[in-house]
């Protein structure tokens, strides 16, 4: 019996619906990654898109281990000289808390054409509502 290859016409994708509330950010966006990869499928090929769709939810309520909340830094580069920009956790959480799952998730996907695409079927909503009703997610 040979090993059977995905394709990429015959991967059918699903759309999950993920609540982050209480989750902690690292080990949730191991969880993200991998089905954003399709890595939970037994159809996983590395070189083929065959991920599902993830609409995170309740993104401003994610938690951090140890001092995590107070002692990380998110950094930003503006392109110009001395344009480092430095924000510690409350003050990203403040002003735009999808970006703490974004970037954790980002730094777990392959980098190049492949896992940019497979990042865009990231979806990432602050609260509990969110404009995907019509795929029908299921939650996991």
């Amino acid at each position: 019996m040979k090993t059977q290859m995905a394709k990429a016409e015959n991967v059918q994708n699903k759309w999950f619906l993920v609540d982050a509330e209480g989750e902690t950010v690292g080990r949730l966006a191991v969880k993200l990654a991998n089905i954003l990869r399709g890595k939970n499928k037994p159809i996983y090929t590395p070189h083929v898109d065959c991920g599902d769709y993830l609409v995170v939810i309740n993104a401003d309520k994610v938690k951090f281990s140890g001092r995590k909340e107070q002692d990380k830094k998110y950094l930003k580069y503006t392109g110009y000289m001395g344009g480092l920009k430095e924000q510690n956790t409350a003050e990203v959480r403040e002003r735009n808390p999808e970006t703490i799952i974004r970037q954790a998730v980002w730094g777990m996907m392959p980098k190049g054409k492949l896992g940019r695409r497979q990042y865009k079927k990231l979806k990432v909503y602050t609260g509990s509502q969110h404009p995907h009703e019509a795929q029908t997610p299921e939650k996991i």
